[in-house]
């Protein structure tokens, strides 16, 4: 069953559209990615689906069932309640109920007046407060907060004194425990730590309502998504699949296409070859031909559709100037602190050229601050850092220092790499999607996703053989990740990369370095490699009993639903053959009018016991029909 239809829809702003004649179809239980550039409409998709917005054109059906959760509806207002109570405003409806039970309870205990209704109305609300989950809200607002990184003191703490992050945490815990059947979710891993992000996976997973969500996080669109939509060039497109199952899926199609267009435009460049010679020869014959050729090519072109463009994306290599020696960093228990308190010690690693090597740890461990270390930026205070032969260091850096923000974007490239002419540094800058008077934009004015582009010319220009990035990818859209995983898959320096983007890691890491407060745990692989040998991350094994109690479940419930589609596909059947079986008794009982057969009583007996014989074979049919009608 559909919970939103949208049929035909155009939204515009001003002289810009940004849908045109869009039409889709989510159904109960789907589990759906929205994917697409930055500013092609993707939250006010979701706003005209809340109701916020109103489209320009076309309609939005919402199921009269479907209760839609939306992450902005979901505003902390009340700065000084506590987080934990914040949470259970989404059950104030259960709160009241259990307050009224209360009242009920005590007014029982004093043998009140009207005892009988006040029992009976005790009676209703116990079932009903226990049907709609009051006996176990509080456990899953609790359970919902330390998914997402509260501990038990913060969840006492005023939303006044949480963090921007906190806050958001807050909001999506709401989302998730408002009981909407269908979830609308805006980069809901924005804020949240790996420990965060796989609980919000596993939830997700678990529950049964729909959602739509937008994120640029491609692990965890594979993991939670079986369907993708991609809004491009002012429309939309379903795919099957997450999002790894989408990339092929969108080449196959844009193939398809472009080798219709090509074939059928080749055809037509024939037959008007063969009008222009039938009309030189001009005669009748020949302008006949030329008439009947047209029409041809009329039709082919009346249907034809040129493969409209990609969205424009970055397209860029990372070179490598000069080869460094094989040893590129060597690192002896090195430690840092600030003040009194120590962020971490003992760390020692190897880094050899050519090798792809992540540093994951959890949020605070110092990530950053060891890459700044190993820069120079920071002091160690103690232990021992040694570069290789030959080895040029370029960094990224994820707060996007080092650029004087009164420049423009041209000037900063100009300043940097002096020995550029005015048409390179052009060239260059196009190929990350700065063009025309975009170059002159100041610094300060830019986005992000902009300023990390401007990083990222800057780090290709440098041709550095070991690259040092931090999140390198948390300002990019998801094509730009793409065009950045591929250039980092090309290149043939040394990588050593903070980032949370788990789909980077497992295309990319050959090693993954896990960074603690007493040194680093290396891992051998990528991601998947990594949390199947890291603990915190392993999903404990069930007891051997339990695993084939699952497996016998499992086992047993594929033969209930086998059996239930052949009995569905046999009430289907006996549906089509009652019905007919009624159309011939229908039609035997209206030839016993029939003068030729009602004058002949040989005639009109066989038509008889035909009707009795199938009158006995209908009667079996609705019996088989109402016995498996009980099984579905």
């Amino acid at each position: 069953m559909a919970i939103v239809t949208v049929n035909g829809l155009c939204m515009e702003f001003g002289e810009q559209r940004l849908f045109d004649g869009m039409t889709f179809e989510i159904q109960e239980g789907d589990r759906i990615g929205l994917i697409g550039v930055n500013g092609c409409g993707k939250t006010t998709l979701f706003k005209l689906l809340t109701g916020e917005y109103y489209p320009t054109k076309g309609s939005i059906i919402l199921n009269k069932n479907a209760s839609v959760g939306y992450m902005e509806q979901h505003v902390c207002r009340n700065l000084e309640r506590s987080a934990y109570d914040e949470v259970m405003t989404v059950f104030h409806e259960l709160i009241e109920m259990e307050s009224e039970l209360e009242m009920l309870h005590s007014k029982i205990n004093n043998k009140c007046e009207n005892l009988d209704k006040l029992v009976e109305r005790q009676t209703f609300l116990n079932d009903e407060f226990a049907r709609r989950g009051g006996l176990t809200c509080r456990a899953r607002a609790r359970s919902a907060l330390l998914g997402l990184g509260f501990d038990d003191s913060q969840m006492n703490l005023p939303i006044s004194a949480l963090s921007g992050g906190q806050r958001a945490k807050l909001q999506l815990a709401k989302l998730l425990l408002c009981g909407a059947n269908f979830l609308l979710l805006d980069e809901p891993t924005n804020h949240l730590d790996t420990h965060s992000v796989e609980w919000l996976e596993e939830y997700l997973i678990n529950s049964k309502c729909a959602y739509l969500v937008i994120s640029h996080d491609r692990y965890f669109l594979d993991k939670t998504t079986s369907k993708t939509f991609e809004l491009e060039n002012k429309k939309m497109t379903v795919y099957k699949g997450n999002y790894t199952a989408y990339l092929p899926q969108k080449a196959e199609r844009r193939l398809s296409e472009q080798r219709v267009y090509d074939n059928t435009m080749k055809e037509i460049n024939r037959l008007e070859g063969i009008i222009e010679q039938q009309r030189r020869w001009n005669r009748e014959k020949n302008i006949k031909t030329a008439e009947s050729k047209q029409k041809v090519i009329d039709r082919l072109s009346e249907n034809l559709k040129k493969p409209e463009n990609l969205p424009a994306a970055m397209s860029f290599g990372l070179d490598v100037k000069n080869q460094s020696g094989e040893d590129v960093l060597m690192v002896d228990k090195i430690s840092l602190g600030f003040g009194n308190e120590p962020l971490f010690e003992n760390v020692s690693m190897e880094v050899h050229r050519g090798e792809k090597i992540f540093i994951l740890g959890p949020n605070g461990c110092g990530k950053t601050s060891l890459l700044r270390t190993l820069l120079g930026q920071y002091r160690a205070q103690s232990g021992r850092i040694k570069y290789g032969v030959g080895v040029k260091t370029g960094y990224y850096d994820q707060i996007q220092t080092g650029m004087d923000s009164e420049k423009t974007i041209f000037e900063e490239m100009a300043d940097s790499f002096p020995a550029m002419t005015n048409t390179e540094i052009r060239s260059t800058l196009a190929r990350f999607l700065f063009k025309n008077d975009d170059v002159f934009k100041p610094l300060s004015t830019l986005s992000g996703g902009e300023r990390a582009k401007v990083l990222l010319t800057k780090l290709m220009l440098g041709r550095f053989n070991f690259l040092l990035l931090d999140e390198p990818t948390n300002h990019l859209d998801i094509i730009s990740c793409e065009a950045l995983q591929d250039a980092l898959k090309e290149y043939e320096g040394t990588l050593l990369i903070v980032s949370h983007d788990r789909y980077l890691i497992n295309s990319l890491a050959d090693k993954i370095y896990y960074l603690t407060p007493k040194g680093i745990k290396i891992f051998e692989g990528n991601y998947d490699a990594f949390l199947a040998k890291f603990e915190p991350f392993k999903e404990p094994e069930k007891p051997a009993e339990e695993r084939a109690e699952k497996q016998t479940e499992y086992k047993n419930k594929k033969e209930r639903d086998a059996l239930r589609r052949k009995a569905k596909a046999r009430i289907a059947k006996l549906e089509t053959e009652i019905s007919e079986k009624e159309d011939l008794i229908n039609s035997l009982n209206e030839s016993l009018n029939d003068t030729e057969i009602s004058s002949s009583y040989e005639k009109a007996l066989e038509v008889t016991n035909r009707i009795e014989q199938e009158q006995r074979e209908l009667e079996n049919l609705y019996s088989e029909w109402e016995e498996l009608s009980e099984t579905v």
